[in-house]
């Protein structure tokens, strides 16, 4: 049929033009009048002049249009109307391409009263007569007609006027008001037409038997020569009437309502006929279809079963999901005749849309795990669904952008005009989630939004999608262990399955920062994860201890990176040398080191202590006790022999309340008695010792004291200090830092000045050299410095005693 076609319905004609080639193209509509003005069709000039555009079966655009429209010229019954279709890609129309389609139509003969119900106007045209003359009227007596009409005096002027009937009032507006104000009015040779916009002001809403109608009661006046004419031109639509029962669509139109039947007596159908899409349908297609058309006394009804042949699905979104609505363009002309107009025929266009109803839509999962490919089918939906984007790990992306991404969408189309999309995408996309199940098996997760569009009403959906495939080819991680003199050492393999697994031990997460808090080494190279942990760290299990060795092993964990469920376990177990244990010194100083074993529950290493439950450790961990004591004390005994001298001792646990130990660990040092050692010596010259001078940072304070005992410093709250002549001052000298006990503080020189700088004059020595001045009269006295709690090394502090002087010139006091 090509991208424009069109029909004669009747007094309407229709353009419909073809989804598959407007779809998703901007359009303008224009009309076309005699002298060749193309007149722009918005909404406001379609409800005035005759003309709605609107879409039928979901997608293509239909242009309806009244034989007494605007601009359409009508000659002996035939009525012919010109539109221009300006077609563009971008909403400001630019580079449109346009198409002009002329459509001539046959339609007679008129009834006397043609009303017409369109989806955005109501019309009614009537054959120009006189039913209303005015008795004894002269021209002579103009004031007998102002009686008569006095809505019409106020028009003289003009050609034409209308008379609205309200409850309240009459307004009478001329043809240039009523234009402004959005009616139509037209007059042919043989016919006068009002047509007005649902929305007109002058629309009121009445109801028949149980329904709503938009109204309007009017009266046109014209006059013609010597006379006044009248045309009654009231029109009433149906605005509702529609019931919903049993999945089955209720249309009820009453018969012979007030408004349009006042001042008859009586009425006589002359036909009832129903349809869809304007096409009139007989007794037998209507009930092949299962419709029904029922008219009685008061009401036509027509039942329409939801989903009958004639309507059509279209797709609808509500709160985000989505649904379906049932959708069917009925119409329904009733012709009837009474003893004030004779034939009045009534056309009522009902376009009829379903409550919105939810939907599911089904996701099948299709994947070919032989190539490594998961796919996934989600639908059906409606021809007027498109999918427009994926949402991918957060990141939204356009259909053709998301290939890029490893995703590949394509459409299935069913035979019955329905399809659905299919989502393809490899396992080993990154957007992937790949996780361990149990031996061999990984699970595959796809997550993914799809976003959809409908056409052409533009509501938008959005239909997450998650499916898990579960695929055998999981490489679990390994390990190999070995342990050299002092460290143990694991090495793992990794897998393909813990690329988000961490290393435990015990309750410890191992990383590269808390390597230095417990003594240990921990490398990842992507490949291998290697731990090296020393033989006495709180990170081992000690299970034995034997004659031949220590049994210590080391325990790890892979867990779940997000849960913390155990995934895999890996050990490994060395025995090192007990002299690892215990060190024998010289001078007879022993340091053993006691380990916690797994076996002995609820052990406190602080506890451990010797033969002389006095001695305590001076060093203990979660795991190990150190003690370090001299061979003479402790409890330790001591045998001779010919050549060794022998110490025992033993490193013991008692529970609370038990003199029995719970954990014995025996020890022994042999010193030899006779040893000889060959020594060389040699004498040489050696040059006497020197003082190099060094560098570097050091912090000293000094202190003022109250008494002797340098207890109490006066605080910074007190100064300034007020001293008599000849009183004693006691001041300290200290060095702050460094703390080496390698170093001494010597003071050199010391000076006091009249003022807070170092730098002034005058200025009265008090230490010279290290020494008291000999010229003073009072001079320095220095006192020693010993330990105490507060002095650690006496050798980094100075205290000296000043007697209070001032400076005179010659008899003067001098201040500052």
């Amino acid at each position: 049929t090509g991208p424009v076609s069109s029909e004669c319905l009747g007094n309407l004609l229709r353009i419909t033009l073809s989804a598959e080639y407007f779809e998703d193209k901007y359009l303008s509509y224009f009309v076309i009048d005699q002298s060749g003005i193309a007149w722009e069709l918005d909404e406001a000039m379609a409800s005035q002049c005759g003309y709605t555009v609107t879409y039928s079966n979901g997608s293509n655009i239909e242009i309806r249009a009244s034989a007494l429209s605007c601009h359409s010229h009508l000659e002996k019954d035939v009525f012919t109307v010109t539109v221009l279709i300006k077609v563009s890609h971008s909403p400001d129309m630019k580079n449109a391409a346009t198409l002009l389609k002329s459509i001539s139509c046959y339609y007679g003969p008129w009834s006397p009263r043609e009303l017409i119900c369109e989806s955005n106007y109501m019309e009614v045209s009537v054959k120009r007569e006189v039913p209303q003359a005015v008795k004894d009227f002269i021209q002579d007596e103009p004031e007998d007609r102002s009686l008569a009409f006095p809505e019409a005096k106020a028009g003289e002027a003009s050609i034409w006027q209308i008379v609205f009937h309200q409850p309240e009032e009459k307004k009478a507006l001329l043809v240039s008001d009523a234009w402004s104000a959005g009616y139509g009015l037209n007059t042919t040779d043989t016919r006068v037409l009002l047509r007005i916009p649902y929305t007109a002001a002058q629309v009121q809403l009445v109801e028949d038997q149980g329904v709503t109608f938009s109204a309007v009661r009017s009266s046109i006046f014209y006059k013609q020569r010597w006379m006044i004419l009248m045309v009654d031109t009231a029109v009433a639509c149906p605005v509702d009437g529609v019931d919903y029962s049993n999945k089955t669509i209720i249309w009820t139109v009453p018969k012979y309502i007030q408004l349009l039947s006042g001042g008859a007596t009586s009425f006589k159908d002359v036909l009832v006929e129903a349809g869809v899409d304007l096409h009139k349908l007989s007794a037998k297609e209507i009930a092949s279809r299962k419709y029904v058309l029922l008219n009685d006394l008061h009401a036509i009804t027509v039942k329409i079963p939801i989903g009958a042949e004639g309507g059509y699905y279209k797709t609808s979104v509500s709160s985000g999901q989505h649904g379906v609505k049932y959708n069917i363009n009925l119409f329904l002309e009733h012709q009837w005749e009474d003893n004030k107009w004779g034939l009045t025929k009534h056309t009522i266009i009902k376009e009829i849309e379903t409550p919105f109803e939810q939907v599911e839509l089904a996701i099948t999962k299709n994947s070919n795990l032989s190539t490594r490919l998961m796919n996934v089918t989600v639908g059906t939906f409606l021809p007027d669904v498109a999918l427009v984007n994926l949402t991918i790990e957060g990141a939204t992306v356009a259909v053709p952008e998301a290939v890029r991404h490893g995703y590949l969408t394509y459409e299935i189309r069913y035979a019955n005009g329905s399809k659905a999309y299919v989502v393809q995408v490899s396992l080993d996309a990154p957007s992937i989630k790949k996780e361990y199940m149990r031996v061999g098996l990984r699970a595959y997760t796809l997550n993914v939004t799809l976003a959809f569009i409908t056409h052409p009403t533009r509501e938008t959906f959005t239909v997450p999608v998650i499916t898990v495939s579960a695929v055998k080819d999981a490489v679990l991680p390994s390990a190999k262990g070995f342990c050299d003199g002092r460290n143990l050492h694991l090495i793992i393999i990794h897998g393909n399955v813990d690329q988000n697994w961490l290393p435990f031990i015990s309750d410890w997460h191992l990383t590269p920062e808390t390597t230095q808090k417990y003594n240990y080494t921990l490398r990842d190279n992507g490949t291998h994860l290697a731990i090296s942990v020393p033989f006495l760290s709180s990170l081992l299990n000690y299970e034995a201890i034997y004659t031949s060795g220590i049994k210590a092993s080391l325990h790890l964990t892979l867990k779940d990176g997000i849960t913390l469920a155990n995934r895999r376990d890996f050990s490994i177990s060395c025995r090192f040398s007990p002299s690892e244990l215990i060190q024998c010194l010289p001078n007879g100083t022993v340091v053993v080191t006691a380990v916690k074993l797994v076996g002995i529950a609820d052990l406190d290493t602080s506890l451990f202590v010797l033969r002389d439950r006095q001695c305590k450790p001076s060093l203990v961990t979660e795991k190990t006790a150190t003690f370090k004591f001299n061979v003479n004390t402790c409890g330790t005994s001591r045998k001779f022999n010919s050549t060794t001298m022998t110490y025992e001792n033993d490193v013991l646990y008692f529970r609370p309340g038990n003199n029995i130990p719970v954990y014995r660990l025996k020890f022994v040092c042999w010193y030899a008695i006779k040893q000889s050692v060959d020594v060389q010596y040699e004498s040489k010259k050696n040059p006497p010792p020197s003082i190099k001078p060094g560098f570097g940072s050091l912090a000293l304070s000094m202190k003022l004291f109250k008494e002797k005992s340098y207890l109490e410093a006066y605080q910074e709250s007190e100064y300034p200090v007020v001293k008599y002549l000849r009183e004693a001052l006691y001041f300290e000298v200290e060095l702050l830092q460094p703390k080496d006990a390698r170093l001494e503080l010597i003071l050199d020189d010391c000076w006091a000045t009249n003022s807070q700088s170092q730098d002034s004059f005058p200025r009265w020595p008090i230490l010279i050299n290290g020494c008291e001045n000999s010229e003073d009269s009072y001079r320095t006295v220095f006192h020693k410095v010993n330990h105490s709690l507060r002095v650690k090394f006496p050798q980094h502090l100075k205290r000296f005693e000043v007697r209070m002087f001032t400076f005179i010139q010659g008899t003067t006091l001098l201040q500052e």
